[in-house]
Protein backbone atom coordinates (compact mmCIF):
# COMPACT_ATOMS: atom_id res chain seq x y z
CA UNK A 1 0.00 0.00 0.00
CA UNK A 2 1.42 3.77 -0.77
CA UNK A 3 0.16 6.27 1.73
CA UNK A 4 0.59 9.73 0.01
CA UNK A 5 0.97 13.09 1.09
CA UNK A 6 -0.06 16.12 -0.89
CA UNK A 7 -1.43 19.66 -0.75
CA UNK A 8 -4.55 19.42 -0.08
CA UNK A 9 -5.18 21.37 -3.49
CA UNK A 10 -3.20 18.75 -5.28
CA UNK A 11 -5.91 15.72 -4.27
CA UNK A 12 -7.91 15.95 -7.21
CA UNK A 13 -4.73 15.12 -9.62
CA UNK A 14 -3.67 12.95 -7.23
CA UNK A 15 -6.65 10.85 -7.07
CA UNK A 16 -6.69 10.55 -10.98
CA UNK A 17 -3.30 10.21 -11.28
CA UNK A 18 -3.55 7.06 -9.44
CA UNK A 19 -6.45 5.86 -11.56
CA UNK A 20 -3.97 5.68 -14.32
CA UNK A 21 -1.63 4.27 -12.43
CA UNK A 22 -4.20 1.80 -11.14
CA UNK A 23 -2.11 -0.02 -8.00
CA UNK A 24 -3.80 0.03 -4.59
CA UNK A 25 -2.73 3.82 -2.78
CA UNK A 26 -4.49 6.07 -0.02
CA UNK A 27 -4.11 9.76 1.43
CA UNK A 28 -1.34 9.45 4.36
CA UNK A 29 -3.41 8.43 7.38
CA UNK A 30 -0.97 9.14 10.92
CA UNK A 31 0.08 5.62 12.54
CA UNK A 32 -1.29 3.43 9.65
CA UNK A 33 2.12 0.97 8.49
CA UNK A 34 2.80 1.92 4.40
CA UNK A 35 5.29 0.12 2.67
CA UNK A 36 5.78 3.16 0.69
CA UNK A 37 5.30 7.11 1.36
CA UNK A 38 4.85 9.25 -1.49
CA UNK A 39 5.27 12.82 -0.27
CA UNK A 40 5.10 16.13 -2.63
CA UNK A 41 6.91 19.47 -1.07
CA UNK A 42 6.98 20.28 2.34
CA UNK A 43 5.27 17.16 4.53
CA UNK A 44 5.85 16.13 8.23
CA UNK A 45 5.50 12.58 8.79
CA UNK A 46 6.36 9.08 10.65
CA UNK A 47 8.83 6.78 7.94
CA UNK A 48 7.02 4.29 10.36
CA UNK A 49 8.52 1.51 9.01
CA UNK A 50 7.99 1.86 5.15
CA UNK A 51 10.45 0.62 2.88
CA UNK A 52 10.61 3.04 0.31
CA UNK A 53 9.57 6.82 1.17
CA UNK A 54 9.52 8.99 -1.88
CA UNK A 55 10.12 12.92 -2.01
CA UNK A 56 9.14 15.03 -5.13
CA UNK A 57 9.81 18.22 -4.99
CA UNK A 58 11.63 20.80 -7.69
CA UNK A 59 12.28 23.11 -4.97
CA UNK A 60 14.91 23.00 -1.72
CA UNK A 61 13.13 21.39 1.36
CA UNK A 62 13.58 21.52 4.97
CA UNK A 63 14.31 18.11 4.56
CA UNK A 64 17.25 18.37 2.07
CA UNK A 65 18.85 20.77 5.47
CA UNK A 66 18.27 18.06 7.45
CA UNK A 67 19.47 15.19 5.43
CA UNK A 68 22.56 17.26 4.16
CA UNK A 69 21.57 16.67 0.34
CA UNK A 70 23.40 19.20 -1.50
CA UNK A 71 21.81 20.57 -4.19
CA UNK A 72 23.80 22.04 -7.68
CA UNK A 73 21.01 24.10 -9.36
CA UNK A 74 17.29 24.96 -9.78
CA UNK A 75 15.86 25.17 -12.38
CA UNK A 76 12.26 26.94 -13.92
CA UNK A 77 10.50 25.92 -17.01
CA UNK A 78 11.98 24.13 -20.47
CA UNK A 79 14.25 21.24 -18.92
CA UNK A 80 14.11 17.39 -20.10
CA UNK A 81 15.09 14.68 -18.03
CA UNK A 82 16.64 11.51 -19.29
CA UNK A 83 15.70 8.12 -18.20
CA UNK A 84 15.99 4.74 -19.92
CA UNK A 85 16.93 6.63 -23.30
CA UNK A 86 13.76 8.61 -23.00
CA UNK A 87 13.69 12.36 -22.63
CA UNK A 88 11.12 13.38 -20.06
CA UNK A 89 9.78 17.09 -19.94
CA UNK A 90 9.64 18.83 -16.88
CA UNK A 91 7.24 22.12 -16.87
CA UNK A 92 7.37 23.19 -13.39
CA UNK A 93 10.65 23.75 -11.06
CA UNK A 94 13.18 21.02 -11.07
CA UNK A 95 16.39 20.77 -8.88
CA UNK A 96 19.37 18.36 -9.23
CA UNK A 97 21.92 17.12 -7.03
CA UNK A 98 25.65 16.62 -6.15
CA UNK A 99 26.97 13.52 -4.19
CA UNK A 100 25.31 10.18 -3.68
CA UNK A 101 22.96 10.68 -6.83
CA UNK A 102 21.56 7.88 -9.36
CA UNK A 103 22.73 7.63 -12.90
CA UNK A 104 19.20 6.95 -13.99
CA UNK A 105 17.35 10.28 -14.23
CA UNK A 106 19.97 13.06 -15.27
CA UNK A 107 19.00 16.37 -16.28
CA UNK A 108 19.67 16.88 -20.10
CA UNK A 109 22.15 19.84 -20.07
CA UNK A 110 24.26 19.26 -17.04
CA UNK A 111 23.84 15.47 -16.85
CA UNK A 112 23.69 16.02 -13.27
CA UNK A 113 21.38 13.95 -11.69
CA UNK A 114 18.02 14.71 -10.68
CA UNK A 115 17.44 11.78 -7.97
CA UNK A 116 18.73 11.46 -5.15
CA UNK A 117 19.59 7.77 -3.04
CA UNK A 118 19.83 7.64 0.44
CA UNK A 119 19.87 3.66 2.05
CA UNK A 120 19.77 2.37 5.45
CA UNK A 121 19.05 -1.45 6.68
CA UNK A 122 15.54 -2.15 5.27
CA UNK A 123 14.78 1.47 4.02
CA UNK A 124 15.34 3.66 0.92
CA UNK A 125 14.77 7.37 0.50
CA UNK A 126 14.42 8.56 -2.61
CA UNK A 127 14.44 12.38 -3.22
CA UNK A 128 13.23 13.38 -6.60
CA UNK A 129 13.25 16.68 -7.97
CA UNK A 130 10.64 17.86 -9.57
CA UNK A 131 6.74 17.82 -8.21
CA UNK A 132 4.96 14.86 -9.61
CA UNK A 133 1.82 16.02 -9.12
CA UNK A 134 2.14 19.57 -10.85
CA UNK A 135 3.37 17.59 -13.63
CA UNK A 136 0.34 15.47 -13.97
CA UNK A 137 -2.05 18.44 -13.62
CA UNK A 138 -0.02 20.46 -16.35
CA UNK A 139 -0.82 17.12 -18.70
CA UNK A 140 -4.55 16.68 -18.17
CA UNK A 141 -5.10 20.77 -18.39
CA UNK A 142 -2.53 22.88 -20.75
CA UNK A 143 -0.99 19.54 -22.08
CA UNK A 144 2.20 19.83 -23.80
CA UNK A 145 3.54 21.64 -26.80
CA UNK A 146 3.74 20.57 -30.15
CA UNK A 147 7.83 20.37 -29.85
CA UNK A 148 7.30 17.49 -27.31
CA UNK A 149 4.38 15.71 -29.07
CA UNK A 150 6.51 12.33 -29.60
CA UNK A 151 6.67 12.10 -25.80
CA UNK A 152 4.52 9.82 -23.79
CA UNK A 153 5.45 11.94 -20.81
CA UNK A 154 2.63 10.83 -17.89
CA UNK A 155 3.42 7.64 -18.98
CA UNK A 156 7.11 7.76 -18.17
CA UNK A 157 6.27 9.40 -14.73
CA UNK A 158 4.29 6.04 -13.98
CA UNK A 159 7.40 3.88 -15.19
CA UNK A 160 9.57 6.26 -13.28
CA UNK A 161 7.60 6.02 -9.95
CA UNK A 162 6.80 2.04 -10.16
CA UNK A 163 10.93 1.47 -11.07
CA UNK A 164 11.99 3.43 -7.78
CA UNK A 165 9.08 0.78 -5.61
CA UNK A 166 10.36 -1.99 -7.52
CA UNK A 167 13.75 -1.89 -7.04
CA UNK A 168 13.20 -1.08 -3.48
CA UNK A 169 12.27 -4.26 -2.72
CA UNK A 170 8.70 -3.50 -2.61
CA UNK A 171 5.76 -6.43 -3.81
CA UNK A 172 3.81 -3.69 -5.99
CA UNK A 173 0.69 -4.73 -7.99
CA UNK A 174 -1.13 -2.92 -10.77
CA UNK A 175 -3.90 -3.52 -12.71
CA UNK A 176 -2.31 -2.20 -16.49
CA UNK A 177 -4.20 -0.49 -19.09
CA UNK A 178 -4.67 -3.74 -21.09
CA UNK A 179 -7.26 -5.73 -21.58
CA UNK A 180 -6.62 -9.41 -21.14
CA UNK A 181 -4.91 -11.23 -23.92
CA UNK A 182 -3.53 -8.16 -25.68
CA UNK A 183 -1.34 -5.56 -25.92
CA UNK A 184 -3.05 -2.44 -26.40
CA UNK A 185 -5.76 -0.81 -27.66
CA UNK A 186 -6.75 0.73 -31.48
CA UNK A 187 -9.32 3.37 -31.96
CA UNK A 188 -10.15 3.68 -35.31
CA UNK A 189 -12.38 6.87 -35.82
CA UNK A 190 -13.30 8.80 -38.57
CA UNK A 191 -14.71 12.84 -38.67
CA UNK A 192 -17.01 13.15 -41.55
CA UNK A 193 -16.85 16.79 -42.71
CA UNK A 194 -17.44 16.29 -46.45
CA UNK A 195 -19.63 13.42 -47.41
CA UNK A 196 -20.38 14.93 -50.66
CA UNK A 197 -18.15 16.41 -53.29
CA UNK A 198 -21.55 17.85 -54.99
CA UNK A 199 -22.78 20.11 -51.90
CA UNK A 200 -18.97 22.16 -53.50
CA UNK A 201 -19.67 24.24 -55.81
CA UNK A 202 -17.92 28.03 -55.80
CA UNK A 203 -16.31 27.52 -52.32
CA UNK A 204 -12.60 27.27 -50.39
CA UNK A 205 -13.01 23.10 -50.61
CA UNK A 206 -13.88 23.07 -54.35
CA UNK A 207 -11.11 25.22 -55.17
CA UNK A 208 -8.78 23.57 -52.86
CA UNK A 209 -9.91 19.78 -53.94
CA UNK A 210 -8.97 21.11 -57.82
CA UNK A 211 -5.45 22.50 -56.73
CA UNK A 212 -4.81 19.82 -54.78
CA UNK A 213 -6.05 16.97 -57.44
CA UNK A 214 -3.74 18.96 -60.32
CA UNK A 215 -1.09 21.05 -59.24
CA UNK A 216 -0.45 20.43 -56.33
CA UNK A 217 -0.57 16.39 -56.95
CA UNK A 218 2.04 16.78 -59.82
CA UNK A 219 3.76 19.02 -57.35
CA UNK A 220 3.55 15.43 -54.85
CA UNK A 221 5.15 13.34 -57.84
CA UNK A 222 7.81 15.95 -58.75
CA UNK A 223 8.98 16.08 -54.62
CA UNK A 224 8.22 11.89 -54.23
CA UNK A 225 4.94 12.37 -52.39
CA UNK A 226 2.37 11.16 -54.48
CA UNK A 227 2.63 8.25 -56.92
CA UNK A 228 2.32 8.69 -60.37
CA UNK A 229 -0.87 6.53 -60.66
CA UNK A 230 -2.53 8.51 -57.90
CA UNK A 231 -1.67 12.13 -60.03
CA UNK A 232 -3.25 10.39 -63.08
CA UNK A 233 -6.43 9.53 -60.31
CA UNK A 234 -6.83 12.91 -58.74
CA UNK A 235 -6.62 14.52 -62.66
CA UNK A 236 -9.15 12.05 -63.63
CA UNK A 237 -11.15 12.66 -61.18
CA UNK A 238 -10.89 16.95 -61.58
CA UNK A 239 -12.13 16.37 -64.84
CA UNK A 240 -15.49 14.64 -63.89
CA UNK A 241 -16.57 17.61 -61.35
CA UNK A 242 -18.82 19.22 -63.88
CA UNK A 243 -20.29 15.87 -64.31
CA UNK A 244 -20.35 14.94 -60.44
CA UNK A 245 -22.74 18.25 -59.96
CA UNK A 246 -25.34 17.14 -62.91
CA UNK A 247 -25.63 14.00 -61.13
CA UNK A 248 -24.32 12.33 -64.61
CA UNK A 249 -21.02 10.99 -62.48
CA UNK A 250 -20.32 9.11 -59.53
CA UNK A 251 -19.65 10.96 -56.93
CA UNK A 252 -16.63 9.44 -54.72
CA UNK A 253 -16.67 11.38 -51.36
CA UNK A 254 -20.26 9.22 -50.93
CA UNK A 255 -18.88 6.37 -50.19
CA UNK A 256 -16.96 7.54 -46.68
CA UNK A 257 -19.16 4.51 -45.63
CA UNK A 258 -17.33 2.14 -47.12
CA UNK A 259 -14.64 2.22 -44.34
CA UNK A 260 -16.76 -0.45 -42.91
CA UNK A 261 -15.94 -3.07 -45.35
CA UNK A 262 -12.06 -1.69 -45.63
CA UNK A 263 -11.70 -2.36 -41.95
CA UNK A 264 -13.65 -5.76 -42.58
CA UNK A 265 -15.28 -6.08 -39.04
CA UNK A 266 -13.02 -4.60 -36.61
CA UNK A 267 -15.16 -1.40 -36.51
CA UNK A 268 -15.03 2.15 -35.72
CA UNK A 269 -16.77 5.42 -34.84
CA UNK A 270 -18.00 8.56 -37.07
CA UNK A 271 -18.33 11.65 -35.63
CA UNK A 272 -20.79 13.49 -37.48
CA UNK A 273 -21.87 16.94 -37.87
CA UNK A 274 -25.26 17.48 -36.41
CA UNK A 275 -26.41 20.68 -38.48
CA UNK A 276 -25.31 22.09 -41.76
CA UNK A 277 -24.09 25.28 -42.70
CA UNK A 278 -23.54 26.34 -38.94
CA UNK A 279 -19.77 27.48 -38.63
CA UNK A 280 -20.28 28.13 -34.34
CA UNK A 281 -18.51 30.63 -32.50
CA UNK A 282 -14.85 30.66 -31.04
CA UNK A 283 -13.56 31.99 -27.83
CA UNK A 284 -13.83 35.70 -29.24
CA UNK A 285 -17.03 35.55 -31.59
CA UNK A 286 -18.44 34.11 -34.63
CA UNK A 287 -15.71 31.09 -36.40
CA UNK A 288 -14.72 31.65 -39.89
CA UNK A 289 -17.42 30.47 -42.34
CA UNK A 290 -15.30 28.06 -44.02
CA UNK A 291 -15.89 25.82 -40.96
CA UNK A 292 -19.52 25.24 -41.42
CA UNK A 293 -20.06 22.01 -43.45
CA UNK A 294 -22.43 21.89 -46.38
CA UNK A 295 -24.29 19.06 -44.76
CA UNK A 296 -25.60 17.62 -41.17
CA UNK A 297 -26.59 14.63 -39.91
CA UNK A 298 -30.37 14.41 -41.11
CA UNK A 299 -28.49 14.57 -44.68
CA UNK A 300 -27.20 10.91 -45.08
CA UNK A 301 -29.35 9.36 -42.52
CA UNK A 302 -29.17 6.11 -44.88
CA UNK A 303 -25.41 6.04 -44.87
CA UNK A 304 -25.44 6.23 -40.75
CA UNK A 305 -28.11 3.26 -40.75
CA UNK A 306 -25.72 1.41 -42.54
CA UNK A 307 -22.73 1.92 -40.66
CA UNK A 308 -24.75 0.90 -37.75
CA UNK A 309 -25.67 -2.00 -39.36
CA UNK A 310 -22.13 -2.82 -39.45
CA UNK A 311 -21.63 -2.48 -35.88
CA UNK A 312 -19.72 0.93 -36.18
CA UNK A 313 -20.22 4.07 -33.68
CA UNK A 314 -21.83 6.95 -34.49
CA UNK A 315 -20.78 10.33 -32.60
CA UNK A 316 -21.21 13.73 -32.60
CA UNK A 317 -18.54 15.99 -34.49
CA UNK A 318 -19.78 19.17 -32.12
CA UNK A 319 -19.96 22.63 -33.36
CA UNK A 320 -20.16 24.61 -30.51
CA UNK A 321 -20.80 22.20 -27.59
CA UNK A 322 -17.34 23.16 -26.29
CA UNK A 323 -18.45 26.18 -25.49
CA UNK A 324 -22.09 25.93 -24.38
CA UNK A 325 -24.41 23.58 -22.43
CA UNK A 326 -26.92 24.44 -24.22
CA UNK A 327 -26.42 23.99 -27.91
CA UNK A 328 -24.39 21.05 -27.17
CA UNK A 329 -27.41 19.60 -26.03
CA UNK A 330 -29.20 20.47 -28.91
CA UNK A 331 -26.12 19.22 -31.24
CA UNK A 332 -25.78 15.49 -28.83
CA UNK A 333 -29.83 15.13 -29.34
CA UNK A 334 -29.86 15.31 -33.04
CA UNK A 335 -27.18 12.33 -33.19
CA UNK A 336 -29.51 10.59 -30.55
CA UNK A 337 -32.62 11.29 -32.73
CA UNK A 338 -31.13 9.96 -35.59
CA UNK A 339 -29.21 6.71 -34.35
CA UNK A 340 -31.70 5.72 -31.54
CA UNK A 341 -28.52 5.74 -29.46
CA UNK A 342 -28.77 6.88 -25.44
CA UNK A 343 -25.11 7.36 -25.07
CA UNK A 344 -23.45 9.76 -27.46
CA UNK A 345 -19.83 11.17 -27.28
CA UNK A 346 -18.72 13.72 -28.96
CA UNK A 347 -15.22 15.08 -30.97
CA UNK A 348 -15.16 18.40 -31.86
CA UNK A 349 -15.03 20.28 -35.02
CA UNK A 350 -11.66 21.81 -35.63
CA UNK A 351 -10.55 20.73 -32.48
CA UNK A 352 -12.18 23.42 -30.87
CA UNK A 353 -11.23 23.06 -26.97
CA UNK A 354 -10.48 24.88 -23.63
CA UNK A 355 -9.97 24.07 -20.00
CA UNK A 356 -13.79 24.68 -19.79
CA UNK A 357 -15.08 22.30 -22.44
CA UNK A 358 -14.98 19.18 -20.30
CA UNK A 359 -17.47 20.51 -17.66
CA UNK A 360 -19.57 22.34 -20.64
CA UNK A 361 -19.47 18.84 -22.30
CA UNK A 362 -20.94 17.31 -19.40
CA UNK A 363 -23.49 19.15 -18.58
CA UNK A 364 -24.62 19.29 -22.25
CA UNK A 365 -24.73 14.82 -21.60
CA UNK A 366 -21.65 13.77 -23.75
CA UNK A 367 -21.12 10.24 -22.65
CA UNK A 368 -16.75 11.09 -23.59
CA UNK A 369 -14.97 13.09 -25.17
CA UNK A 370 -12.34 12.82 -27.36
CA UNK A 371 -10.79 16.25 -29.24
CA UNK A 372 -7.66 16.45 -27.25
CA UNK A 373 -4.64 16.16 -29.64
CA UNK A 374 -3.13 18.41 -31.92
CA UNK A 375 -4.51 20.08 -35.57
CA UNK A 376 -0.87 20.17 -36.92
CA UNK A 377 1.26 17.55 -35.65
CA UNK A 378 0.46 13.92 -33.95
CA UNK A 379 1.68 12.83 -30.45
CA UNK A 380 0.26 12.94 -27.17
CA UNK A 381 -0.93 16.12 -26.43
CA UNK A 382 -1.57 14.64 -22.96
CA UNK A 383 0.89 12.73 -22.52
CA UNK A 384 -0.65 9.66 -22.21
CA UNK A 385 -2.48 6.98 -24.27
CA UNK A 386 -5.39 6.64 -21.56
CA UNK A 387 -8.61 7.37 -21.43
CA UNK A 388 -8.60 9.99 -18.26
CA UNK A 389 -11.13 12.23 -16.34
CA UNK A 390 -10.48 15.92 -16.70
CA UNK A 391 -9.47 18.04 -14.18
CA UNK A 392 -13.25 19.33 -13.12
CA UNK A 393 -15.57 16.73 -14.64
CA UNK A 394 -17.90 14.12 -12.31
CA UNK A 395 -18.66 11.58 -15.23
CA UNK A 396 -17.11 12.51 -18.48
CA UNK A 397 -13.79 10.63 -19.57
CA UNK A 398 -11.67 12.32 -22.26
CA UNK A 399 -9.97 9.61 -24.99
CA UNK A 400 -6.95 11.31 -26.37
CA UNK A 401 -6.06 11.29 -30.08
CA UNK A 402 -2.91 10.92 -31.49
CA UNK A 403 -2.64 10.30 -35.02
CA UNK A 404 -4.75 12.35 -37.78
CA UNK A 405 -4.02 12.06 -41.56
CA UNK A 406 -4.37 16.01 -42.37
CA UNK A 407 -1.46 16.63 -39.47
CA UNK A 408 0.69 13.98 -41.13
CA UNK A 409 0.61 14.57 -44.79
CA UNK A 410 -0.96 18.25 -45.52
CA UNK A 411 1.94 20.60 -46.79
CA UNK A 412 0.85 22.79 -44.04
CA UNK A 413 1.55 20.75 -41.18
CA UNK A 414 4.19 17.58 -40.89
CA UNK A 415 4.20 17.27 -45.20
CA UNK A 416 5.38 14.01 -44.77
CA UNK A 417 6.18 11.03 -47.43
CA UNK A 418 4.64 8.27 -46.99
CA UNK A 419 8.26 6.84 -45.51
CA UNK A 420 8.30 9.45 -43.29
CA UNK A 421 4.92 8.86 -42.01
CA UNK A 422 5.14 5.39 -41.08
CA UNK A 423 7.71 6.26 -39.02
CA UNK A 424 6.13 8.59 -37.01
CA UNK A 425 3.11 6.14 -36.87
CA UNK A 426 5.10 2.92 -35.93
CA UNK A 427 7.26 5.03 -33.07
CA UNK A 428 2.94 5.58 -31.41
CA UNK A 429 2.42 2.20 -32.06
CA UNK A 430 5.51 1.30 -30.08
CA UNK A 431 4.59 3.32 -27.46
CA UNK A 432 1.77 1.68 -26.94
CA UNK A 433 3.13 -1.61 -26.52
CA UNK A 434 5.41 -0.41 -24.47
CA UNK A 435 2.97 0.94 -21.99
CA UNK A 436 -0.45 -0.02 -22.67
CA UNK A 437 -3.52 2.08 -23.47
CA UNK A 438 -5.20 2.94 -26.80
CA UNK A 439 -3.87 4.79 -29.85
CA UNK A 440 -6.68 6.75 -31.51
CA UNK A 441 -6.79 7.45 -34.67
CA UNK A 442 -8.57 9.56 -36.85
CA UNK A 443 -8.66 9.58 -40.59
CA UNK A 444 -11.19 11.75 -42.33
CA UNK A 445 -14.15 10.66 -44.50
CA UNK A 446 -12.59 11.97 -47.50
CA UNK A 447 -9.40 10.63 -46.95
CA UNK A 448 -9.55 7.46 -49.36
CA UNK A 449 -10.94 9.32 -52.01
CA UNK A 450 -9.20 11.61 -54.48
CA UNK A 451 -7.64 13.83 -54.02
CA UNK A 452 -6.14 12.75 -50.95
CA UNK A 453 -5.28 8.97 -51.47
CA UNK A 454 -4.77 8.16 -48.33
CA UNK A 455 -6.76 4.79 -48.04
CA UNK A 456 -3.21 2.87 -48.85
CA UNK A 457 -1.05 4.32 -45.95
CA UNK A 458 -4.35 3.47 -43.90
CA UNK A 459 -4.78 -0.23 -44.33
CA UNK A 460 -1.06 -0.16 -43.82
CA UNK A 461 -1.33 1.26 -40.76
CA UNK A 462 -4.37 -0.63 -39.56
CA UNK A 463 -2.53 -4.26 -40.52
CA UNK A 464 0.74 -3.20 -38.46
CA UNK A 465 -2.07 -2.62 -35.60
CA UNK A 466 -3.11 -6.12 -36.33
CA UNK A 467 0.13 -7.33 -36.42
CA UNK A 468 1.41 -5.80 -32.93
CA UNK A 469 -1.67 -7.04 -30.94
CA UNK A 470 -4.12 -4.42 -30.42
CA UNK A 471 -7.88 -5.04 -28.93
CA UNK A 472 -9.60 -2.93 -32.07
CA UNK A 473 -13.00 -1.17 -30.47
CA UNK A 474 -15.21 1.68 -30.87
CA UNK A 475 -14.65 5.11 -29.33
CA UNK A 476 -17.79 4.01 -27.08
CA UNK A 477 -16.36 1.13 -25.79
CA UNK A 478 -12.67 1.39 -25.26
CA UNK A 479 -14.34 4.51 -22.67
CA UNK A 480 -16.46 1.80 -21.44
CA UNK A 481 -13.35 -0.84 -20.88
CA UNK A 482 -11.73 2.23 -19.28
CA UNK A 483 -14.66 3.34 -17.04
CA UNK A 484 -14.72 -0.48 -15.74
CA UNK A 485 -10.50 -0.38 -14.90
CA UNK A 486 -11.64 2.73 -13.38
CA UNK A 487 -14.45 0.74 -10.99
CA UNK A 488 -11.95 -2.16 -9.41
CA UNK A 489 -11.06 -1.99 -6.49
CA UNK A 490 -8.08 -3.70 -4.42
CA UNK A 491 -8.96 -5.95 -1.45
CA UNK A 492 -6.72 -7.19 1.80
CA UNK A 493 -4.96 -10.23 0.72
CA UNK A 494 -6.34 -13.43 3.01
CA UNK A 495 -4.12 -15.15 5.61
CA UNK A 496 -0.93 -16.25 3.63
CA UNK A 497 -1.19 -14.56 0.62
CA UNK A 498 0.62 -11.75 -0.55
CA UNK A 499 -1.55 -10.96 -3.89
CA UNK A 500 -4.67 -8.78 -2.77
CA UNK A 501 -7.52 -9.45 -4.70
CA UNK A 502 -9.51 -7.25 -6.83
CA UNK A 503 -13.31 -6.82 -7.69
CA UNK A 504 -14.93 -4.20 -10.03
CA UNK A 505 -17.93 -2.32 -9.60
CA UNK A 506 -18.81 -2.88 -13.86
CA UNK A 507 -19.24 -6.32 -15.02
CA UNK A 508 -19.16 -6.21 -18.96
CA UNK A 509 -19.02 -9.37 -20.53
CA UNK A 510 -18.83 -7.76 -24.01
CA UNK A 511 -15.40 -6.12 -22.81
CA UNK A 512 -11.75 -7.55 -22.28
CA UNK A 513 -11.10 -9.18 -18.72
CA UNK A 514 -8.48 -7.34 -16.55
CA UNK A 515 -5.38 -8.51 -15.56
CA UNK A 516 -2.85 -7.99 -12.95
CA UNK A 517 0.34 -6.88 -13.20
CA UNK A 518 2.60 -7.83 -10.33
CA UNK A 519 6.54 -6.95 -9.28
CA UNK A 520 8.86 -8.70 -6.63
CA UNK A 521 7.22 -11.73 -6.10
CA UNK A 522 8.96 -15.24 -5.91
CA UNK A 523 6.13 -16.38 -8.07
CA UNK A 524 4.07 -14.32 -10.61
CA UNK A 525 0.87 -15.79 -10.88
CA UNK A 526 -1.24 -15.00 -13.76
CA UNK A 527 -4.88 -13.56 -12.90
CA UNK A 528 -7.78 -11.82 -14.60
CA UNK A 529 -10.78 -10.54 -13.06
CA UNK A 530 -13.69 -9.94 -14.80
CA UNK A 531 -16.29 -8.72 -11.85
Amino acid sequence: MIGVIANPAEHVVVREFFELFKTPWEFYRPGQKYEVLLCAGEANFEQNGAKVVLIYAGQKLSFDLGERIQIASQGTTGCGLLYKGYRIPIYGDRIVFRGDGTGELLDQESKLPAIHLSRSPGRVVVRVGYNLFAEVHTMLTAGQPASNASIPTLELHIALLRDLIVAGGVALVEIPPVPDGYRFIACLTHDVDHPLLRNHWFDHTMFGFLYRATLGSLIGVLRGRRSARELLRNVTTAAKLPFVHLGLARDLWAEFDRYAHLEKGLRSSFFVIPFRNCPGRTGQGQAPMKRAAGYGAADITVQIRNLLSAGCEIGAHGIDAWLDSTSGRAELEEIRRITGSTEVGVRMHWLYFDEHSPVTLENAGADYDSTVGYNGTVGFRAGTTQAYKPLGATRLLELPLHIMDTALFYPAHLNLSPDEAQKRVGEIIDNAVQFGGCVTINWHDRSIAPERCWGDFYLEMVGELQRKGAWFATAAEVVSWFRKRRSATFEKAGVGSDVPSMKTAIVAEDLPNLHFRIHNLRQTPTISCNS
